[in-house]
């Protein structure tokens, strides 16, 4: 535990008035309609939803996660989450603009729009049960562990009383001040917690113990762990990390705010744009912020940590009153905490404050967003009046905050829900990407990859039909178990199983009827190939359903995607590069971005689809 000074409390006093201020100041405009609550009237300009989109993606979990990465696997263990950015940019450059030509409330919404008959109707009511509440609890708890965690470490409160103080504060923030209460500030909240990563990463790797940046990349636990490419000469390490992660992961898995075709909060915030290519412009500003700008001071703290606590062990030692079911390498990050001085350490704890709130407050808006638009909307009371729909979504609010901190308390480490978000949504993301463009995906498509990949996780993670096939720990002893196939294929394995299961029912299943991909066509306009055979009908039954000419963007977005990937993979990379001083790739990565950039800047105006 650590004192805090009175400058420390001040700065996160003022910090936590400010955002209630702000969150009471807009609530009576958000409380006059769900449209207002939900969306605030779809009138967002794409810089402050760009904004809200990273702010909520940097939530109390994130740097955990990074350092429990890093320390684990090294800086190349990132790819795990760096992969994402492929779909990232799909959706920004195919996907944003089709998300907002649909004007749905929700991206669950989609279902009655794409898809027709009761299969649609049970699939969107399942659907926002499925997502808003069990996928988004387990999304809150993690951000709620890492709460837990950080408060234990630099504060010594109980994870009970840690839980009621944050969940009761940010219930309040989020319940009256809807999606306009949040998204206004994320900004500031963005801000706090972005300045404050940069002090504590100075300050951390300046360290008397640490040395100062050029020490510690000098270091023999650090060393290990620098290469931002895992190492090509270990191929289970090479298959794991990055194999994987880019040839299978990021277009299969369903994951909160890297869904293959947007969907979640990204979506929720594309379709409150003003337009469409203020939804474009979003979700670029929100890709080049959250993996070009963000991750190194992250990382920084984790590599200083490697030197001031080289093990886990070190922390129990450390911090001998953190429970043992919480320790982790994630911890790591709240124990280098510890060593910041007065007034930095209240800056930084403001900032993961502000993490903490700006994430849970958007899980929270979307999570009631679907019980309310998708579930209570269509099941319980079709007239409910506007001012009646707002109640039950700040109701909602409430519960969502209470049971994800409850199940926060079970939790043991920032990976471990990870792990179970991706395996529960392996092989959904297929689909994703291709409902828009291929006519003969129906409803009963998502509904068996949904089942089938739940359960085939469930089989494969929590039996011992898993360790037969691909090994693993054994509870009693805590032995490595050989499997007959290797542990690196168990994701793929799932990803093969779900997709062969969804593409033979989609074929054995009846498409959907003609009426609904002919009103489907005409509202969205997608194009391409997979889609002759509906304007082919459409033209043998005089139905007009091209409304304009246009031509399909999807080859122009793939081309746009390859360069927005060089652009911000090259800056990630040459960060990095300029950081460890290796000063030759960090130029060559540097020139690379500049090229990239002037030619997307280039290319994607010529096709005229952002108009800032």
């Amino acid at each position: 535990m650590i004192a805090l000074s009175t400058l420390d409390y001040v700065l996160i006093f003022s910090f936590f008035a400010i955002t209630l201020i702000v969150g009471f100041w807009v609530s009576k405009k958000s409380g006059k309609s769900s449209s207002e609550y939900f969306l605030s009237g779809r009138t967002m300009p794409w810089w402050l939803l760009g904004v809200s989109m990273v702010a909520t993606t940097f939530s109390t979990d994130t740097p955990n996660l990074v350092t429990d990465f890093v320390r684990s696997d090294g800086v190349a263990g990132n790819w795990s989450w760096w992969a994402f950015l492929v779909s990232g940019l799909l959706t920004v450059f195919v996907y944003a603009k089709l998300w907002r030509k649909s004007d749905v409330g929700t991206d669950i919404e989609f279902y009655a729009l794409r898809y027709g008959g009761k299969p649609a109707r049970f699939l969107r009511g399942f659907r926002a049960v499925y997502l808003g509440v069990i996928f988004n609890i387990f999304a809150m708890a993690a951000v709620t562990l890492a709460a837990i965690k950080i408060g234990q470490i630099m504060l010594g409160l109980s994870p009970l009383a840690i839980v009621g103080l944050a969940g009761v504060v940010t219930a309040i923030f989020s319940t009256v001040g809807g999606f306009k209460g949040v998204v206004y500030t994320d900004f500031i909240l963005f801000i706090t917690a972005f300045v404050g990563g940069i002090g504590a990463a100075w300050y951390c790797v300046n360290l008397p113990e640490v040395g100062g940046i050029t020490e510690m990349l000098q270091h023999e636990n650090v060393q290990a762990k620098m290469n931002i490419l895992p190492d090509f000469s270990d191929t289970n390490s090479l298959i794991l990390l990055l194999i994987i992660p880019l040839a299978v992961q990021w277009w299969s898995a369903w994951y909160p705010g890297a869904e293959p075709g947007g969907g979640g909060y990204i979506a929720q915030r594309m379709l409150a744009a003003k337009d469409e290519n203020h939804a474009i412009g979003a979700t670029l500003f929100f890709n080049i912020l959250h993996y070009a700008l963000r991750p190194w001071p992250w990382i920084l703290v984790a590599l200083a940590s490697l030197v001031v606590f080289p093990d886990i062990a070190s922390i129990h030692e450390a911090f001998p009153q953190v429970a043992e079911s919480k320790l982790g390498n994630d911890l790591a990050y709240s124990a280098m905490l510890t060593k910041l001085p007065s007034g930095l350490l209240g800056l930084v704890l403001a900032s993961l404050i502000a993490a903490y709130m700006s994430t849970i407050s958007t899980h929270l808006n979307w999570g009631s967003s679907y019980i309310v638009n998708d579930f209570y909307k269509q099941y319980v009371e079709k007239d409910a009046s506007e001012k009646k729909l707002v109640n039950v979504g700040r109701i909602s609010t409430v519960l969502l905050m209470a049971v994800s901190a409850l199940f926060a308390l079970a939790l043991t480490n920032a990976t471990q829900i990870f792990d179970i978000i991706i395996m529960f949504g392996a092989g959904t993301g297929l689909i994703f990407l291709l409902r828009w463009f291929w006519w003969r995906i129906n409803a009963w498509s998502e509904i068996s990859a949904m089942f089938s990949s739940g359960i085939i996780s469930i089989l494969f993670n929590f039996t011992g039909v898993g360790i037969w096939l691909f090994g693993g720990t054994d509870d009693v002893t805590g032995a490595t178990l050989e499997g007959l196939m290797p542990s690196y294929l168990l994701y793929p394995f799932i990803v093969l199983i779900t997709s062969i299961v969804w593409i033979t029912v989609t074929f054995m299943t009846p498409p959907e009827s003609k009426k609904t991909l002919f009103s489907f066509y005409r509202k969205i306009q997608p194009g391409g190939p997979g889609w002759e055979k509906t304007i082919k009908d459409a033209e043998a039954e005089n139905e007009q359903i091209i409304v304009k000419s246009e031509k399909w963007n999807v080859p122009a977005g793939i081309k746009a995607t390859i360069l927005g990937l060089f652009m911000i993979y090259g800056a990630l990379f040459a960060t990095g590069y300029w950081i460890y001083g290796k000063y030759t790739p960090a130029i060559i990565l540097t020139i690379i971005v500049i090229i990239s950039a002037f030619m997307l800047k280039r290319f994607w105006s010529k096709i005229k689809a952002v108009v800032f």
